[in-house]
């Protein structure tokens, strides 16, 4: 039997439109799953900037939104507990917030951009648990020299109203400071450096 004779455009045609096919197949097939690669819109909502009114904020209150899964406390503080950051700052470990756990913006005394508004990630840096708000001045079970701050349940850690860490507590360094500025005197971005100070 030779070759001679066979009519390979059939076969070239055959295998042509095969490998098509084919092509197209693995088009369907590649492109969900390289789609499943990029973050779902729960994903990049939980990473976004979180605008925060605060102009209903208290002096002496809490406020807790959510940023990026972690709890992010923003307090109003008085101008006593402001006056009473500078005499804390021979018992802390870190009153100069020398570590870069914060922006730049953030490595005062107050750990802030404005002296009043703390803001900050309520996670202990010691073992990850969330401390409590504590504003009360001589708490019986925090001692007599205690002028506010937040201690944490799980091992005792204790940070004054700046987030700055006491010394000889378990947890290393400052309570973290996060991107953030103000978008008007009383709404901040959370999330975002910007440029506004």
């Amino acid at each position: 039997m030779t070759t001679d004779n066979v009519d390979t455009s059939k076969r070239r045609t055959l295998t042509l439109a095969t490998s098509a096919v084919a092509a197209v197949g693995a088009g369907f097939v590649a492109v969900p799953f390289v789609a499943s690669w990029s973050p779902s819109e729960r994903a990049k909502t939980a990473g976004a900037p979180v605008e925060v009114d605060i102009s209903k904020l208290d002096e002496g209150r809490l406020l807790t939104v959510e940023w990026r899964g972690k709890p992010v406390w923003i307090v109003k503080r008085s101008a006593k507990s402001l006056e009473d950051l500078k005499t804390l700052e021979g018992s802390l470990r870190d009153a100069a917030s020398e570590n870069e756990q914060q922006p730049e913006y953030a490595q005062n005394a107050t750990r802030s951009r404005k002296p009043e508004i703390l803001v900050m990630v309520g996670i202990c840096t010691h073992l990850g648990c969330s401390p409590t708000y504590r504003p009360d001045i001589a708490a019986a079970d925090l001692g007599a020299d205690w002028k506010g701050g937040f201690f944490c349940p799980c091992h005792g850690s204790k940070f004054d109203l700046a987030g700055r860490v006491y010394s000889g507590v378990p947890a290393p360094t400052n309570l973290e400071v996060p991107p953030h500025y103000y978008l008007s005197d009383n709404v901040i971005l959370v999330g975002e450096d910007g440029s506004a100070a």
